[in-house]
């Protein structure tokens, strides 16, 4: 945490990306994430408090829209009106590409802590992925996925405005936490890991 490059001065805005999504996530675009905790919290009230199923109201919201469009474009022929301000729903193959390109960033990391634990037997490795998924798993137990969800849409409008204005102090707590944690998988990795019988590269290969 205390090497990070948030730690070195790099500003929130610019870890973030510097753009449109920066500047909602840490309120700057004010309507954009207004927009956005209105719109969650809508959501979340009518699936969650309400008890409205998911797939009528979406096909019920997506009938009342193609109703409108199409008196809308009805009248206007009649009245010599203008049509509905559509825009071009089309996905350039840019797009299509720089989606394809992360999704392999993605996929070829989690093949690399597959390999690692299967082939290579990695016990770090294999004991960060098992506490990871024990972790979803205990807070995936305690909420449903759309509270979840909104409880993540909450997190990411608040975490990086309040990081952002009080950097320098969470910086500084999180560099301690950092050391102490450190220390402490040292301990581990002393005590317990460096002792575990492991096969060697050239048993590995016998096999």
């Amino acid at each position: 945490m205390g090497d990070s490059s948030l730690a070195l001065g790099t500003s929130v805005h610019k870890a973030l990306g510097g753009g449109s999504v920066a500047d909602v996530l840490l309120w700057r675009k004010w309507r954009g994430g207004a927009v956005m905790l209105v719109s969650a919290t809508t959501m979340w009230y009518l699936f969650e408090v309400a008890g409205y199923n998911f797939l009528t109201f979406v096909a019920n919201v997506l009938l009342l829209l193609i109703v409108i469009l199409f008196l809308w474009a009805k009248s206007a022929s009649l009245l010599n009106r203008p049509l509905p301000p559509i825009p071009n729903m089309e996905i350039s193959e840019r797009t299509i590409g720089i989606v394809a390109d992360e999704l392999q960033v993605w996929l070829n990391c989690v093949l690399s802590i597959a390999h690692d634990i299967t082939i290579g037997r990695n016990l770090k490795v294999f004991l960060k992925v098992a506490l990871s998924l024990w972790f979803v798993s205990f807070i995936g137990s305690l909420f449903n996925f759309l509270t979840l969800v909104y409880i993540g849409v909450i997190l990411i409008l608040s975490v990086p405005l309040v990081y952002e204005k009080y950097q320098p102090h969470i910086d500084e707590k999180l560099s301690v936490a950092h050391r102490v944690f450190q220390e402490q998988c040292r301990k581990l990795d002393e005590t317990v890991l460096s002792k575990l019988p492991l096969p060697s590269n050239k048993e590995k290969k016998m096999q």
